[in-house]
């Protein structure tokens, strides 16, 4: 360690230590000063609220079943319908103030085109929920 001196003959070069002792000092004395002042900073004001009983009304959106068997035929709800009834359909639910929210059956030997299809259809017309029925039971 290089130590300056007050004897200008023995120092043939600067110094180039820094002295971090003074920074140190500063440090700890901040740091002690904020582990005592931050509890001051965490007080709440107690308050004691009113309750209400009544809870916000929240509308169900309806839910329309579309079911697809195995030879690619379209069911709304029960009811069999062609491509062009499912269109009309389809319009018609996403001009409904709460959109229903469509669920898709498809058999599992279904084409992923025609179940594709119907997603685009239901997409193209702006419905936005739409939801996969499985069967949670699996075969053995």
């Amino acid at each position: 360690m290089a130590f300056g001196s007050f004897n200008p003959a023995r120092q043939q070069s600067m110094m180039s230590d820094i002295n971090v002792t003074p920074m140190v000092d500063v440090m700890l004395v901040l740091l002690v000063i904020f582990i005592i002042t931050a509890p001051m900073f965490t007080h709440a004001v107690k308050l004691d609220l009113p309750r209400a009983q009544a809870g916000a009304v929240r509308q169900q959106p309806h839910t329309v079943t579309i079911a697809i068997d195995a030879q690619g035929v379209l069911y709304w709800g029960n009811e069999r319908v062609d491509a062009a009834g499912l269109d009309a359909r389809l319009t018609d639910a996403a001009r409904q103030a709460p959109q229903p929210e469509l669920q898709l059956r498809a058999d599992k030997n279904t084409r992923y085109e025609a179940v594709a299809q119907v997603m685009a259809a239901a997409q193209s017309r702006g419905l936005a929920k739409l939801g996969f029925v499985t069967d949670p039971n699996k075969e053995k």
